[in-house]
Order: structure tokens, then C-alpha cells, then sequence
């Protein structure tokens, strides 16, 4: 069995991640009713035993001792991790795998990436290899931050350049929340855009998330839970709309859209928790889904949004549950993929559907969505038998579709409003190792991104194939 670690960096990074780790648990308790240590926990999760080493599956008979989750949690703040040592999953993680600071970044990139970066390095190296070693089969590193505060964008994506240093044969999977149009951080365009540099040079996958979307996600939920939609009765234990999980207390502002986020996570690490009839190895997301190195952005896509009270699921209810997936409304960035291209798409479905209903479905939906000329049968299926707590089955879409390119075109346009009047530029440049060129050349790899999204876009209408000159990855 392979082991996948999660790493937790900033405050939103961190609270997405306790989300996840609450929910996990919640789903493998329905499973797993013995209390046993098996391999589907063995996944995310090592058995301690009493005297703080790894006990395994033998440990007296099988018994869980005490789980401990395969996280590094990295904060310069250290209130919501303090919240989370207090908090009813304090037990689950370990103590040596934290790292806080008082100060916070100043929602400034460069101190992030560079001042904690630096100052930071070898603690950080030291608690991702000792989570590594914890694990017999290392498959993929999960980073979880957002990209408009300083500790999320600046030491996020060094610890990306990190995770490709020490592990460069292990998978980068990012999960990066984006700031809204309205975020109340104002340098939060040059945050987003220094990262995204480093995020498409040294990730493997990332899954933008849009703060509006999940805004707009959660604001259809309430509408459906109210009445809003008709003949629906909403189950008020549905993981996506408790915000409180399993194990949580009291709700707080922002559980609803982690919970969006963290549902997201449960249902791309499915397949490595659970069995199911067509698995998909985490590697073979960006084996099957990225065929060009810098062309790693995927649209995520869930759906069932709400869990109806009725436990049978009619054919016409499961496909609408793809046709949903391929929606506006499902997505957690705001795109529109139907009039745009798509490269490669994988749907990941979770409960009891059969590979026969992905098939039809699929057969159903490829007239209306647009694929590149040169990967027509570009889809990737997996499915998993194990549904989410609340549901009869779920899907998640993850796909590589310049759609993409208009919220990084939006990005760079915030970017270029701030620099052009040179605004709270001295605060970035008064950083040590900062430099004014660290500015210029995130810009041109944002730009040079939204062009080889553009080239492939302008074959879309073409009849003879004609391949984007990119770089195809090996």
C-alpha cells in the first residue's frame, strides 16, 4: 500500500487541511467499525504505539493505539495551529511535525519565500523527511496554502521548491485557494502572481480554487437547504453542508467553504484509501492529465452539491449528476470549459455506480465538449466503492481545459494596476535576497502561461490536426 503526505501551509492552508483530516476520519470510522489498523488508514494515517513508534497493523492484534495523520503543518502565525492543538484532533498529530512563528508574513510574499524561506529551511527539511520516512511507499506530497496572503503564497511555494529538491521522483499535488476580485488584502495580485511562478515551474498538479466560487457554492447550498429547489430534501449530515464533520465544535465563518475544499481532497485521495473496481493511481493524474510539463492547471468539478433523503438513485439522477459535473455551477473556479478546450479530463466517482453508467456517460457528454484534435479518447475513470458519509455516490471532474486562461488573464491585469503606479512596491524590495526582477519575471511566466493557452485555444476550430508546438512531457 502506498503513503501519500499532506502539507499544511498558512493560516487558509491549515484550516482546509484540519477540515480534512476531521472529515477522513469521520469517513474511515463509517468504514472501518472493527477499529482495526488496516491499509486503507495505513494511507494517511500511521499507528503509533505507546512508546511513540510506529506499531503497523500487528500492533496488539490489529488495534488502532493512536493515529497519527501524515502531516507537516507549517504556519508563521500560530493561532490556528494553537487552535488545533486544542481542538478535538489535537491527538491526531504530532507535535514534532509543527512549525509556527508569532510575527506572520505581513501578507508580503517575500518575506514569506525568502526571510521565513530561508530562516526556516532546515527545519522544514528536516520535518518532510522525517514524514517521509514514516511511510514504506512514498507516492505523492499533497500541499494545501493559499495564494494571496504572505506565509500561503511566499513560503508555500518554497516549500514546493523544497519538496522538488529533496523528493524530485515523488508527486506535487498543490491545492491553492485564490483570492476573489474584492479580497481585502491589498497586495494579494503580487502575492498570487510570485507564486504562480513557482507553481508552475515545481508543481506536478495544481487545483485553482476560487474564493468567489466557493462563496457562490456555499450560497447554493443554503438556497437548496431552504426550499429553494424543488422536491429536494436535504440530509442535514451531508459532509459537504455540515460544516461542523465529526468532530469538530462549534461553527466557525469559514467551515462551510473548507469543507467545499476538503471534500475535494477526500475525493481525489479516494482511491488510494479505498477499494474500488477501476483505482486510480495518484500518479496517474498527471500521467494521464498534463500533456505538456507547464499545462498542469485542473478545473475541479463536484457534484452531488446536496445529498437527497432518498437512498435508490435513478439512472436519470446519476446522469445528471455527470451533466452537473461539467456545469458552471459545480465548479470551483469561475470558468466556462464548454467554450473552451479541453486536453484531458478524469472523472472520479465515488459509491455504487457501475463502469458501465461512466461509459455512457461519457459517450453521452463528448459531442458537447470541445477536445483538442490529437487526444479525442482523453478521459481517465476511476471509481471507488466507498461513497462519502451522507451520499449514495459522488463525482469529482478534474479537468485540463483552457478555461483556465481568463482567471489568470484577470490576475495579470490586477498584477499591472499595482505595478504600473509602483504601489507598496518598497515593502516587497526592502526584503533581503528581494529583487525588483523577481517582479518582471513572474509577470512574463504568467504571461508566457496565458499564450500557450491562447495558441492551443486558436486550434480549436481547426479541422486538420495540428499539435500546439509545446513540449510534450515524457
Amino acid at each position: 500500500m502506498t503513503q501519500s503526505v499532506v502539507v499544511q501551509v498558512g493560516q487558509c492552508g491549515n484550516q482546509v487541511g484540519c477540515r480534512f483530516w476531521d472529515l477522513a476520519l469521520r469517513e474511515h470510522a463509517h468504514v472501518n467499525k472493527k477499529g482495526l489498523y488496516d491499509e486503507a488508514l495505513s494511507s494517511f494515517f500511521r499507528n503509533e504505539d505507546s512508546r511513540g513508534r510506529d506499531g503497523g497493523a500487528d500492533t496488539v492484534g490489529g488495534r488502532i493505539q493512536r493515529l497519527k495523520a501524515r502531516a507537516v503543518l507549517v504556519d508563521m502565525e500560530e493561532g490556528v495551529v494553537n487552535e488545533i492543538l486544542q481542538g478535538p484532533l489535537r491527538e491526531v498529530f504530532d507535535s514534532t511535525q509543527l512549525l509556527t512563528d508569532v510575527s506572520g508574513s505581513g501578507n508580503n510574499w517575500a518575506v514569506g519565500h525568502l526571510t521565513y524561506g530561508s530562516a526556516y529551511r532546515e527545519q522544514i527539511v528536516e520535518k518532510l523527511r522525517k514524514a517521509a520516512e514514516h511511510c514504506d511507499c512514498l507516492q505523492c506530497f499533497f500541499l494545501i496554502h493559499s495564494m494571496g496572503g504572505g506565509t500561503g503564497s511566499g513560503l508555500g511555494t518554497r516549500v514546493l521548491s523544497l519538496l522538488e529538491e529533496e523528493f524530485p521522483d515523488v508527486c506535487r499535488i498543490v491545492t491553492s485557494i485564490y483570492p476573489s476580485a474584492e479580497d481585502d488584502v491589498i497586495t494579494s495580485p503580487y502575492n498570487s502572481v510570485l507564486a504562480m511562478r513557482v507553481l508552475t515551474e515545481h508543481a506536478d498538479c495544481v487545483l485553482p480554487v476560487e474564493n468567489q466560487s466557493l462563496v457562490d457554492i456555499v450560497n447554493q447550498i443554503n438556497h437548496m437547504s431552504q426550499g429553494g429547489k424543488p422536491l429536494a430534501a436535504i440530509k442535514r449530515d451531508s459532509a459537504i453542508i455540515c460544516g461542523q464533520g465529526g468532530l469538530c465544535g462549534a461553527e466557525k465563518p469559514f467551515d462551510a467553504m473548507n469543507n467545499i475544499v476538503a471534500n475535494l481532497l477526500l475525493n481525489i485521495t479516494s482511491s488510494a484509501r479505498f477499494e474500488g473496481s477501476l483505482n486510480m493511481d495518484l500518479n496517474e493524474i498527471a500521467m494521464n492529465l498534463v500533456p505538456f510539463p507547464r499545462l498542469h492547471y485542473l478545473v475541479p468539478s463536484l457534484t452531488p452539491l446536496y445529498t437527497l433523503a432518498d437512498v435508490s438513485v435513478p439512472t436519470r439522477r446519476l446522469d445528471q449528476m455527470f451533466s452537473d459535473a461539467f456545469s458552471r455551477d459545480h465548479q470551483l473556479i469561475r470558468a466556462d470549459p464548454k467554450h473552451s478546450l479541453y486536453l484531458a479530463c478524469a472523472l472520479m466517482v465515488r459509491g455504487n455506480v457501475q463502469v458501465s453508467d461512466l461509459r455512457r456517460n461519457i459517450e453521452r457528454l463528448k459531442p458537447q465538449l470541445p477536445f483538442v484534435s490529437w487526444n479525442q479518447e482523453g478521459w481517465k475513470m476511476s471509481l471507488c466503492s466507498v461513497p462519502p458519509v451522507g451520499h449514495c455516490h459522488s463525482l469529482l471532474a478534474l479537468a485540463n481545459n483552457t478555461c483556465v486562461k481568463p482567471t489568470f488573464m484577470e490576475l495579470r491585469e490586477s498584477f499591472t494596476k499595482l505595478y504600473r503606479k509602483k504601489a507598496h512596491l518598497h515593502h516587497y524590495l526592502q526584503v533581503e535576497g528581494m529583487e525588483k526582477s523577481f517582479f518582471s519575471e513572474a509577470l512574463s511566466s504568467l504571461s508566457s502561461l496565458i499564450e500557450e493557452y491562447q495558441h492551443l485555444d486558436a486550434t480549436k476550430r481547426s479541422l486538420v490536426p495540428d499539435a500546439p508546438r509545446l513540449a510534450i512531457a515524457t
